[in-house]
């Protein structure tokens, strides 16, 4: 009979996070849009004007609204234009997006692999976002961010737990089990878990939370059960197109929940259609998100 190991921590994951909010606070500019975006009065002009005191932010932001994600015919060159075009609840999204990155930049890669962590966060987004758009789905683009921040909770458990995230990484490979149940064994609660409650600290719309919360148990959503279970099946996508890289090529899989099918439309031939289309919309998201600070990707 197998014993019951101890937990590596007494902490939950509500508490990781809050313990964490230091370290992972949003720029004040984000703050500060996340807080004028809940007043129904706020205008384009008075949010371009906030956005713009941050030029790195305000660069990637135009950045990503003049990528192909959005395909717009006329260069958009200022923020206030970027909001009336692109709408005030995917702005919370891509402000969040175009930030995140550098939020956690100071993590050592000893503990994470953040170049493989954000390949990987920015396929998943791209593919959230084309099955989307094969479900019809209105404003298919928010997908992308859903996509890009699931598994944001790793970042905050290699931040406050690093020895624990590395003996994490080791037992999944020896013991060829997913990393989130290894986290549910070691630590209690998982990454996505984690997640979720960083989504509730930034206070993010509840489709985006469930989208991070539930992207292995999409079963559990309530609100934006179609947007979970797309990023529950784009994540499982990502994995099955990293096996074909070394480095990840023992990886154990997820299977993707019987209900996922069922509830999107789709089947299995849906794979090959979007892992064709992937390809130069990941590049892209490469070039657009990543800074340049980072090593090569």
């Amino acid at each position: 009979m197998n014993e019951q190991k101890p937990k590596a921590t007494n902490l939950t994951a509500k508490e990781l996070v809050t313990g964490s909010i230091r370290l992972v606070s949003l720029p004040e500019v984000c703050i500060r849009v996340n807080e004028m975006l809940d007043d129904p009065s706020v205008t384009a002009a008075e949010l371009g004007q906030i956005i713009s005191q941050d030029t790195s932010l305000t660069a990637r932001l135009l950045k990503i609204v003049n990528s192909s994600y959005y395909g717009f015919q006329a260069k958009i060159e200022t923020v206030s234009r970027a909001v009336t075009v692109v709408g005030l609840r995917e702005l919370r999204g891509l402000v969040i997006a175009a930030s995140a990155v550098e939020t956690f930049s100071n993590i050592s890669d000893e503990v994470l692999n953040k170049v493989r962590f954000w390949r990987h966060s920015l396929y998943c987004g791209v593919i959230a976002r084309l099955l989307a758009e094969q479900c019809h789905v209105l404003h298919s683009e928010r997908l992308f961010v859903a996509g890009l921040l699931h598994d944001i909770g790793k970042l905050i458990i290699a931040q406050r737990l690093p020895q624990e995230t590395r003996m994490i990484a080791l037992e999944a490979d020896s013991a060829q089990r997913p990393e989130f149940e290894v986290e549910q064994d070691l630590l209690g609660f998982n990454h996505a878990e984690v997640g979720g409650e960083l989504m509730h600290a930034w206070n993010m719309p509840e489709t985006l939370f469930e989208s991070v919360a539930y992207h292995h148990s999409p079963k559990h959503a309530e609100v934006g059960i179609m947007e979970t279970y797309l990023v529950h099946m784009a994540n499982i996508f990502t994995d099955e197109a990293e096996q074909g890289l070394d480095m990840l090529n023992d990886k154990p899989l997820q299977k993707v929940d019987p209900y996922a099918w069922e509830i999107t439309g789709l089947d299995e031939s849906v794979k090959d259609l979007v892992f064709r289309e992937a390809g130069p919309l990941f590049t892209e998201a490469l070039e657009t998100i990543l800074p340049r600070s980072y090593p090569s990707y």
